[in-house]
């Protein structure tokens, strides 16, 4: 019998994963919400401490956002040769010592630089989580699991502004950003005891390549999704890298009232997590979901923007909710999807899946800063072109399985 049958039955519970083991994939996954919004209300403190700009300060989001896309490029195929675990524990214990570097960072530019670096170690937990995941389950059961563990992520988001901002009134950055050193210390712990080995050597690419990487480019309904995810995913970026000066420059909260608000619409996208879950449970196809999730999005970004323009910006608050929350639905099926088509190579999927999510965060980040601290209007329009570009994708996509439905058998309604 292989490893795989054997963890399958062990860690999985009524065709999904058992909460020990999503438990921790979904903190190992947890790396960039914590990594990022922890620390997102001390971009001011940032700023004036090393004496810098805003475009600066958010440059050290984005090059974390690109170095998570490098990791997981660099990870996928590793997995993919090597197993799942221990790829999993170097780059957990890499991306510790990083941490430390960061803290102790004396200007912006090895700030940058070591946030780059810490987060192209961290990816290997976000891109094996759903490796894993593709290792063990499929169709309904990969997808309910696969949001799950995103909803549970998603906490991330919820708990890290509160915690961030209560702390940005009370202790320097340094702190801030030591606090997302210890989590990193605990992602290694919980890699170290409750991860095991989900890909048998049998199973394994017989050599460390990029073929099967390069290949998933040629895959279209693949391809088609992983954008689906990531422009849903540059909306929310471009919302997440701008909030702190939208809310405490434009809208002129304080950071506990911005920690507040951003906390509440995480929320939302978490409650849209687990209703896509429960979606899943009663076999309704992710594909209906993002469906309706998609226009949503557009409508609710376009709405962002009428209010930025409007001499009343504090009307994009309600907007804002709507958007996040839209995004929850659209980003656990998005990949569920992306990954059926991808079983043949799971380590490589998850990277490009990963990668180019990033990639795409990372690139659209900074613009939210392009005019100044005190306009929400370049962020709102980014958050409009992504949700077009969003909608497309997923048009394309809903093409391409069509043409190719035995890639989403695994789907079939069953009774």
């Amino acid at each position: 019998m292989s490893m795989r049958g054997t963890v399958a039955r062990v860690n999985s519970t009524r065709d999904g994963l058992g909460p020990r083991l999503l438990l921790a994939l979904a903190l190992l996954s947890a790396t960039a919400p914590i990594a990022t919004d922890l620390y997102l209300p001390s971009f001011l403190d940032v700023q004036e401490s090393l004496r810098t700009d805003a475009t600066h300060v958010q440059l050290t989001l984005t090059a974390f956002l690109i170095g998570v896309a490098v990791g997981q490029v660099l990870w996928g195929p590793v997995s993919d040769r090597f197993g799942r675990r221990n790829p999993l524990l170097i780059g957990s214990a890499v991306a510790v010592l990083a941490g430390v570097v960061v803290v102790i960072s004396p200007n912006i530019e090895i700030l940058i630089a070591s946030r780059f670096l810490q987060a192209v170690a961290a990816a290997a937990g976000m891109v094996i989580a759903r490796a894993i995941i593709a290792d063990l389950l499929v169709g309904f059961a990969g997808a309910r699991s696969m949001t799950l563990m995103m909803t549970i992520q998603s906490l991330a988001p919820v708990l890290a502004p509160v915690i961030g901002g209560v702390l940005a009134g009370h202790v320097s950055w340094r702190g801030v950003l030591g606090v997302i050193l210890a989590a990193t210390v605990l992602q290694l712990l919980m890699a170290l005891t409750s991860v095991p080995e989900t890909l048998p050597a049998a199973d394994r690419a017989s050599r460390l390549g990029y073929r099967d990487l390069v290949g998933r480019f040629g895959k279209p309904a693949f391809l088609a999704y992983v954008f689906t995810q990531a422009f849903a995913f540059g909306s929310l970026m471009s919302y997440i890298s701008s909030s702190s000066f939208v809310y405490q420059r434009v809208l002129g909260t304080s950071s506990f009232v911005y920690g507040l608000c951003f906390a509440v619409n995480a929320l939302g996208m978490t409650a849209a997590g687990l209703v896509a879950a429960r979606l899943s449970r009663r076999h309704v196809h992710p594909a209906h979901v993002i469906r309706v999730a998609v226009p949503v999005l557009l409508v609710a970004s376009v709405c962002v923007l009428v209010a930025a323009l409007s001499s009343a910006p504090v009307l994009l608050v309600i907007p804002l909710f709507v958007a996040v929350t839209a995004v929850g639905f659209v980003m656990g099926n998005s990949a569920a999807l992306a990954m059926e088509h991808t079983r043949d190579a799971a380590g490589a999927g998850s990277a490009v899946l990963g990668g180019v999510m990033f990639l795409v965060g990372g690139a659209v980040s900074p613009l939210g800063g392009l005019a100044g601290d005190d306009t929400a209007v370049p962020m709102a329009c980014v958050m409009v072109c992504s949700a077009v570009v969003a909608l497309i994708c997923f048009g394309l996509a809903r093409r391409s399985a069509a043409r190719n439905p035995e890639g989403e058998a695994a789907f079939a309604t069953r009774a």
